[in-house]
Parts: C-alpha cells; sequence; structure tokens
C-alpha cells in the first residue's frame, strides 16, 4: 500500500497579505483557506497598524490569539483591560460573553486560530457597548457567504 502525503511546508512570506476585516489589519492565510485547505481550523498572521481599534466584537466560533510582536490592550464586554505583548495568549470562547476589542498601541502581529474553515461560521458581530445589541454590515455578511444559508430542516 502506498502513503500519500498531505504534510503541507510553507514560509509565511510565500502567503499574499489581504485586507482585514477593520481599517489598518493585514491577513495572511496560513491554513484553512484558498490553497492550503484544512478540516477544521482555519491559522492566519494578522498584522495591525499602531493606531487601529478593532471595535469590540465576538464570533460564533472559538477563537485563539499568540501575540507574536508589538502591543495593544484588549478589552473584554465587562471593559476589563489587559496590556498584551509578545508571548500573550487571548483565547476568546464563542459567543457574546468572548466578545474582544482592540486598541493597537505599538505595530502588532498575532497569530489568529479560528475553530472553523466555514465562512458563515467565521463572522463577526459588533457590539454596542451600552445597549449590547450585536450587529454585521450588510457588505461585510455577503463577504463572509452569511447573506443566505441553507436549511437546517
Amino acid at each position: 500500500m502506498e502513503v500519500k502525503a498531505t504534510l503541507m511546508v510553507f514560509n509565511e512570506s510565500e502567503v499574499k497579505a489581504q485586507r482585514g476585516v477593520t481599517e489598518g489589519q493585514t491577513l495572511k492565510p496560513l491554513v484553512g483557506s484558498g490553497e492550503r485547505p484544512t478540516d477544521r481550523i482555519r491559522t492566519a498572521l494578522a498584522t495591525y497598524q499602531a493606531g487601529t481599534v478593532e471595535h469590540l466584537h465576538w464570533h460564533p466560533i472559538e477563537a485563539y490569539y499568540y501575540v507574536i510582536s508589538g502591543h495593544a490592550i484588549v478589552r473584554n464586554i465587562e471593559g476589563r483591560e489587559y496590556e498584551v505583548g509578545p508571548g500573550t495568549s487571548i483565547y476568546c470562547p464563542p459567543g457574546i460573553a468572548g466578545a474582544h476589542e482592540w486598541e493597537v498601541k505599538e505595530s502588532l502581529q498575532i497569530l489568529s486560530i479560528r475553530a472553523s474553515t466555514e465562512s458563515v461560521k467565521k463572522l463577526q458581530f459588533t457590539v454596542d457597548k451600552k445597549t449590547k445589541r450585536s450587529y454585521i454590515d450588510l457588505d461585510e455578511l455577503a463577504r463572509r457567504g452569511g447573506v443566505s444559508f441553507k436549511s437546517h430542516y
């Protein structure tokens, strides 16, 4: 019996950067999309310019971030602030209780890992800090493939 290798080895420099969700953010999709599909996870290298603010938001899937370089303040839904820098891990459970906000103080580079490769599960919902109401802009919803869903019945 012959076994065909499925191991992927590549350098981040070979991956083209694309626009992120927030102005001042770029993403390099490492695995879980495009040329390097996976079964269950999506990993990207995210870079934020100093001064970038990614407003309070949540995801319907787990998200994990590892800070490679730079500094930021991360806030949770209660407003608690965490100073993060190289070596910091940030785990965001799915749902509004795992909501988080980034205020980038020094150019930031993070490894972003999401628990799904399905576009409709990679949605990001912005949270109004006062009312806790969540929303997503229509153009972002369309970009993520969330305008029409298959029936679950």
